[in-house]
C-alpha cells in the first residue's frame, strides 16, 4: 500500500460506545455487536463523524475487556467476526468511520503469551512481559504502584520472579523493550485495519514502556497531588510517576505505529494517564508529524466544575505547553463520573456546556448517553461489578456508575434487554429515554444534535484557529477563525445574568 493522507478526525466528533451497556439482542443481559449494529442509524443521525467502540476482544472479563487474552478474537459475549465485519459496513453505509480500542500496555494473564512466559525463565516468551528479581529480603524490586490498589509487582513462585502490573494483578504489563511485542502488536492493528476499521483509541497509551533500571519513583508533594488519572483515596496520587511510564522510547514506538496507520489512512487517539506532565505528553505525541494524530487528556474529565476560569487556564497552558498539539476533549468517558453528576449540572447549564465543547478548537468525544443528559447512578455495592471500585469502596465507588444500560424506551430494562441487565437500570434514567427525548423538541438529545450539527456547518469551529481566550467573572470569549469565517463565541457559565447575558446563554457572533 502508498500513504494516504485524510483527516477526517481533524475537528471531528467521535461518539464513544461502551458495548457492554449498548444494546443487547441475545437476551443474556449484555450488549453485544449486533446491538450496536442495529442502533448506528441513530448514532449517525446525532451528526458525530466516527464511533469508538470500547473493547470486544476475547477475554475473561476480570476489567471487562481491557484484559485481553486473545487481540485477534471477539468474545462470544459480543458476538464473533461475521457480526464485527457486517457493523463496519453498516457503519460505512451511514457515513461514519469506526474506531476500535487497543488495549497494548498489558493483556490479560490468560493470554497465552503469559502463560507461556510464566512458566520458565528459558522460553520463547521469557521476556515478552516485565520480570525482575526481588531484592535481597524478598520485597519487590521497586517501590511502584498499582492504579488498581498496592503494589505494582505480583510474584510468579515459577520463576521465583515478580512481574509488573500498572492495573490488576490479572493484568500483567507487556515488555516494549523487546522489539518482538511490538512487531507483533503492530500485525495485531494491522489484522484489524485490513478488516476495515478506520483507526485506534489507544487505551493508557503513556504506559507501554517503563524505566529498564528500575528506579524508585520519587515521593510527590501533597500540594502537588492530583486525583485526576486516580481517585483521591488512592496513594498512587503520592508518587511522582517518573519510572514506571512516559518513558522517552515510546516516541519510537509511537512513530512505528503512525506509519502503519498512514498506509491505511487510519487515525488513532491516544489516552494519556500523567497527572504532572499531561499537555508536555500531548505536545510530545501529537505536536510532531509522523506520530498520533490527536489524544485526550484529563483536564475535562475530573474536577468539582468546569468554571469558565478552568476553561481559560487550560487552554493558555496549552497554547504555552503544547502550541502544535491537537487535543480531543471529553467531558465524560467510561472511567469517570459523569460530568452532570460530578458539576451537579441543570439541563440548561448541560446545554451550555455541551455548545461551548463542540465550540473548542480540537477534536470531541462525546460517551453514549451524554446527550441525553444521563447522571451518574448509584450503584449499591451488591450489584457492584467493577474491582477498582470494590477495592476503594465506599469513598470510591468504582466506574460502574457512568456505565449502566442506555435507555431507549419505557419498555422492559429501558429497551436495553430482556434479561436483568449486568448492571441495574436506574429509575432516573428511564425519564430521559431516547424515544421520549426525540419526541421533545427542548430536550437535551436536540439540543446535542443542533450542537453538533452547529460545529459541521461552521468550518472555523471545526478546523480554525482559537484565539483571545479569557474568563470575566463566570462569562467565557473566545475567537474561532479559518480563511472563511471569524466568529466570537461568548458564555455565560453561571445561573446569574453576566456580562450582558442571559443564565447559561452562549452566543455565537459572525464577524
Amino acid at each position: 500500500m502508498t500513504d494516504v493522507t485524510i483527516d477526517w478526525w481533524k475537528g471531528g466528533v467521535i461518539y464513544q460506545i461502551y458495548p457492554r451497556s449498548f444494546q443487547d439482542t441475545t437476551g443474556d443481559g449484555i450488549g453485544d455487536l449486533p446491538g450496536i449494529t442495529q442502533r448506528l442509524p441513530y448514532v449517525a443521525s446525532l451528526g458525530v463523524d466516527a464511533v469508538w467502540i470500547s473493547p470486544f476482544f476475547t477475554s475473561p472479563m476480570k476489567d471487562f475487556g481491557y484484559d485481553v487474552s486473545d487481540y485477534r478474537g471477539i468474545d462470544p459475549l459480543f458476538g464473533d467476526m461475521e457480526d464485527f465485519d457486517a457493523l463496519i459496513a453498516r457503519a460505512h453505509e451511514l457515513g461514519l468511520k469506526v474506531m476500535i480500542d487497543l488495549v497494548m500496555s498489558h493483556s490479560s494473564d490468560q493470554h497465552p503469551w503469559f502463560v507461556e512466559s510464566r512458566a520458565s525463565r528459558d522460553n520463547p516468551k521469557a521476556d515478552w512481559y516485565v520480570w525482575a528479581d526481588p531484592k535481597p529480603d524478598g520485597t519487590p524490586p521497586n517501590n511502584w504502584l498499582s492504579i488498581f490498589g498496592g503494589p505494582a509487582w505480583q510474584w510468579e513462585a515459577r520463576r521465583e520472579q515478580y512481574y509488573l502490573h500498572n492495573f490488576l494483578a490479572s493484568q500483567p504489563d507487556l515488555n516494549f523493550h523487546n522489539p518482538a511485542v511490538q512487531d507483533e502488536l503492530l500485525e495485531m492493528a494491522r489484522f484489524w485495519l485490513d478488516r476495515g476499521v478506520d483507526g485506534f483509541r489507544l487505551d493508557t497509551v503513556n504506559f507501554y514502556f517503563h524505566d529498564a533500571q528500575l528506579r524508585d519513583n520519587p515521593p510527590l508533594p501533597r500540594e502537588l497531588r492530583k486525583a485526576d488519572t486516580a481517585p483521591a483515596v488512592n496513594p498512587y496520587n503520592h508518587q511522582s510517576h517518573r519510572y514506571d511510564k512516559s518513558q522517552p522510547e515510546n516516541i519510537a514506538f509511537l512513530e512505528r505505529f503512525a506509519a502503519l496507520l498512514r498506509q491505511y489512512g487510519a487515525a488513532v487517539i491516544g489516552e494519556i494517564g500523567d497527572s504532572e506532565r499531561s499537555l508536555e505528553l500531548l505536545e510530545e505525541y501529537t505536536g510532531v508529524a509522523g506520530r498520533m494524530q490527536m489524544s485526550y487528556v484529563f483536564d475535562f474529565l475530573s474536577g468539582n466544575d468546569l468554571a469558565a476560569a478552568r476553561i481559560s487556564e487550560v487552554f493558555d497552558s496549552l497554547h504555552a505547553v503544547a502550541p502544535n498539539s491537537w487535543p480531543c476533549w471529553a467531558m465524560s468517558n467510561h472511567d469517570v463520573v459523569r460530568h452532570i453528576s460530578r458539576w451537579n449540572l441543570t439541563d440548561q447549564a448541560a446545554k451550555a456546556y455541551a455548545t461551548v465543547l463542540l465550540c473548542l478548537k480540537g477534536s470531541v468525544c462525546l460517551y453514549q448517553g451524554e446527550e441525553l443528559g444521563l447522571p451518574e447512578a448509584d450503584i449499591s455495592y451488591e450489584d457492584l461489578q467493577d474491582p477498582y471500585g470494590k477495592e476503594f469502596w465506599p469513598e470510591f465507588k468504582g466506574r460502574d456508575g457512568c456505565r449502566t444500560p442506555m435507555v431507549w424506551d419505557m419498555g422492559v430494562n429501558g429497551g436495553f434487554s430482556t434479561a436483568k441487565p449486568w448492571l441495574p437500570v436506574p429509575h432516573a434514567h428511564l425519564q430521559r429515554t431516547v424515544v421520549g427525548q426525540e419526541a421533545d423538541a427542548q430536550s437535551m438529545l436536540h439540543h446535542y444534535r443542533w450542537a453538533i450539527g452547529l460545529r459541521r456547518k461552521h468550518s472555523a469551529l471545526r478546523g480554525g484557529d482559537m484565539t483571545d481566550i479569557h474568563a470575566e467573572g463566570p462569562v467565557l470569549t473566545f475567537n474561532r477563525a479559518d480563511s472563511r469565517q471569524s466568529l466570537q463565541i461568548q458564555a455565560n457559565l453561571s445561573a446569574d445574568e453576566a456580562g450582558g447575558l442571559r443564565p447559561w446563554q452562549v452566543q455565537i457572533i459572525e464577524g
